[in-house]
């Protein structure tokens, strides 16, 4: 990641709840602003607006969870000059209102708000492998296809998977739409030793910066690699269900290249072939 991209993002995480220009966000880079836009876009896969949006709506879902704080004066904390336009922004990325996400929290939530209606009428379905970094237990695992490179409503097809600690676990996520979707995970993984919940550790990751092409009636093959969050990473504003590792996990014990097809609700699942994506890159040991 470009240093002048992090000192960008630390400007913004530290300042979100201020009206933040573009000027200012470039100024912390030390760039010019166009040039400054094109880096942050390349690096993030966001434009510098884009990611200070998304910040805010993070922070207002921690003070919604963590504080008895009114949601008008949430909403003034991280940077809106309108009740109206927060609460638009907020349901648009979270998929509920910030009344109906504090009770979730405040409740539990079962499950992250679904798909929305569309025309969509080609469906295929991507499979393949997820894997854990090393030195954490078992972890469950939320998965989704996205529009964009944020963990943000609506997904278009998403799972919950359960993966044991040490080796990957096949998913097959079914019903997506054709198109070009980003697949990203969030996760919460045991840590190692004679207590697992004491060490839970929060892990991201997805497929790697590009996209999936899903086509109808194919199977897409693709990894899945989780890693510790980074300061740069975009935030979840998705509202996701509780992620709570099981304690045993029973390894699936092989993965099928191709489901055959049926009918699930109306909707057809994928069949017939194999498409084959170029599988994510490997961490690097720097």
């Amino acid at each position: 990641m470009d240093t002048a991209v992090e000192r960008a993002i630390e400007c913004i995480r530290e300042r979100y709840g201020e009206p933040l220009t573009l000027t200012e966000i470039a100024e912390s880079a030390l760039l010019s602003r166009f040039y400054f836009t094109r880096l942050f876009k390349e690096e993030t896969g966001l434009t510098p607006g884009r990611f200070l949006a998304a910040i805010r709506i993070y922070q207002a879902k921690r003070l919604i969870e963590t504080t008895s704080m009114s949601i008008t004066d949430i909403s003034y904390a991280v940077g809106y000059n309108s009740l109206g336009s927060f609460t638009n922004s907020f349901t648009a990325s979270v998929g509920v209102s910030p009344s109906r996400f504090r009770r979730l929290a405040r409740d539990g939530g079962d499950a992250p708000p679904g798909p929305e209606p569309t025309a969509w009428t080609g469906f295929g379905t991507i499979a393949g492998t997820i894997s854990l970094p090393a030195g954490h237990g078992n972890a469950r695992v939320f998965l989704g296809a996205f529009g964009t490179p944020i963990v943000q409503h609506p997904s278009v097809a998403s799972g919950v998977i359960d993966v044991p600690s040490g080796r990957p676990s096949c998913y097959s996520l079914k019903n997506v739409p054709e198109g070009s979707w980003y697949l990203l995970a969030v996760a919460v993984a045991d840590g190692l030793g004679p207590d697992p919940g004491a060490g839970r550790t929060p892990l991201v990751g997805g497929h790697g910066p590009k996209t999936v092409t899903v086509a109808a009636d194919t199977v897409t093959s693709a990894a899945v690699r989780l890693r510790p969050a980074r300061p740069v990473d975009p935030p979840v504003l998705l509202a996701l269900p509780e992620l709570e590792p099981p304690a045993d996990v029973v390894p699936h014990p092989g993965c099928a290249s191709v489901n055959p097809p049926q009918e699930n609700g109306g909707r057809r699942q994928a069949a017939g072939h194999l498409r084959v994506a170029t599988a994510a890159p490997a961490p690097s040991a720097s």
